[in-house]
């Protein structure tokens, strides 16, 4: 995992996710215009928390998260994902 230089504030994340799957289980290719977006991705940054909350979660964990959980962002060529740690719903 590469160093970021974002440090996300509060209780933020940020979440790189991960590639979306290009062929279904029984070998169809999936077209880029009909692939869905990935719901679950590896954590590579972490705020400090709110003031009596601590984070649950910490860098290199797989999360699952909402659909239209995060904001899209590209940072030094990377596709990356920012959002609150209450957008994530589980720790795989």
């Amino acid at each position: 995992m590469a160093d970021i230089n974002i440090r996300p504030l509060a209780d933020r994340v940020i979440v790189e996710p991960a590639a979306a799957e290009t062929v279904t289980a029984s070998g169809l290719i999936i077209p880029d215009t009909a692939q869905e977006k990935p719901q679950r991705g590896k954590v590579v940054a972490v705020g400090a928390g709110k003031k009596d909350e601590p984070m649950t979660v910490k860098e290199g964990d797989l999360v699952l998260y909402g659909k239209y959980s995060g904001t899209e962002l590209k940072y030094e060529g990377r596709d990356l994902m920012i959002m609150r740690e209450s957008d994530i719903l589980a720790i795989i």
